[in-house]
């Protein structure tokens, strides 16, 4: 295992985070009654990650059963010493006194008496984060907090917008923030480069799932990295990047551990079988004359999030990640801010001014075969590819 300094925080964690929201039934409600075979999952994947060095682990109040399961690991199953790890987790209360209570309910169920980080969870809007930051609001009470020694370190996680984790960053209240980068989205390179400017610890969300399902990666991809697995080498290129500072891991099975010591050691920059691949796969570009169009700059009403379907009709296209775009399409059928936008159905597209798009971009002719594909069950699809 390798380990960062977790920026201002002066924490030194491991780069790999054991998160805690895929353990066995863990979304299922009521959050406090815990099967055996859940607890008996995180008792395993806890135990395992320990000895391989894993000294953070993560969760939220929204993960339902993580925060007790994680609990009752922790402090009776295993017995872990609480100074031999660091703990994460966050929560989204609007006001002071919900911030208390809520916190206080955590403490009590994670079964410790402070908190190495917690997360403001989901400034995914600029409207959240104006209203998560009033003066005396929530994070004001999260800072309080910290004052009193229940928090050690005050963040942000955010699925939001570039603009938005600029000026979350930008209000110099939090210590670090959780976020999405890694190879197949960039978008966020950026936020990233501020962050570091800021000495803010940097923590990557979800690279094994959001950034790609890599643990079904097609052969297009595989093939591309012939010395190591996708989930590997992603986690490689991330972690050459030394403003990063730990990726979440969301481990379910003790054969994930196995390809997690498969990284190390990692290289700044990558070392020469890395920068090969990276090479090829940054060529696939090349397999589809329109990826390049990415829709940042057009201006337009409509409730589609042109640059979200866009980015991934070009993992479809360029790196057969079909699959992962149907995945993360699904989520737009009840719209909100983690993942914003509608379907591109017809008459949401017939609604757009396509006046300021370039004569050589067929931006319907694309919205209309990216629904086609993503949308439509696979015995349905009528694809141009």
């Amino acid at each position: 295992m390798e380990y960062r300094r977790f920026g201002k925080t002066n924490k030194h964690i491991s780069v790999i985070t054991l998160g805690g929201m895929r353990f066995k039934q863990v979304w299922d409600n009521p959050r406090q009654t815990i099967p055996t075979a859940t607890q008996d999952h995180c008792n395993q994947m806890v135990d395992l990650a320990i000895k391989q060095g894993i000294n953070h682990f993560e969760t939220a109040y929204g993960y339902v059963k993580s925060e007790t399961v994680f609990g009752r690991t922790l402090n009776k199953e295993l017995n872990i010493e609480r100074s031999s790890y660091h703990l994460m987790t966050k929560g989204n209360p609007m006001t002071a006194d919900e911030t208390r209570r809520l916190v206080e309910e955590q403490l009590n169920t994670l079964q410790t008496d402070y908190f190495d980080f917690y997360a403001w969870h989901g400034i995914n809007t600029n409207e959240l984060l104006y209203k998560a930051c009033l003066p005396g609001g929530a994070v004001d009470e999260l800072l309080k907090m910290k004052e009193e020694g229940i928090i050690k370190h005050v963040g942000f996680s955010t699925h939001g917008s570039l603009e938005t984790i600029v000026k979350a960053i930008e209000t110099d209240l939090f210590e670090f923030v959780n976020l999405h980068y890694y190879y197949y989205y960039q978008r966020n390179h950026a936020a990233v480069q501020l962050a570091k400017t800021k000495d803010m610890g940097v923590f990557i969300i979800s690279p094994n799932d959001k950034g790609g399902q890599l643990y079904n990666a097609p052969a297009k991809v595989r093939e591309a990295i012939p010395h190591a697995t996708p989930i590997q080498w992603n986690a490689r290129f991330c972690l050459s990047h030394p403003e990063i500072h730990t990726l979440s891991f969301g481990m379910t099975e003790a054969s994930h551990f196995d390809e997690m010591n498969g990284i190390f050691p990692s290289h700044i920059p990558l070392n020469q079988s890395d920068m090969d691949s990276k090479t090829q796969l940054d060529r696939m570009v090349k397999d589809d004359p329109y990826a390049h169009f990415d829709g940042y700059d057009l201006k337009h009403n409509s409730d589609l999030d042109i640059p979200l379907l866009l980015h991934w009709r070009k993992l479809w296209k360029c790196y057969d990640l079909l699959n992962f775009a149907r995945y993360r399409y699904k989520e737009l059928k009840t719209p909100n801010h983690w993942v914003p936008g509608v379907f591109a159905t017809p008459d949401a597209i017939n609604k757009l001014d396509f006046s300021q798009v370039p004569e050589y971009i067929p931006l319907k002719e694309m919205l209309y075969e990216l629904h086609e594909a993503f949308y439509e069950a696979p015995q349905q699809l009528k694809v141009i590819i």
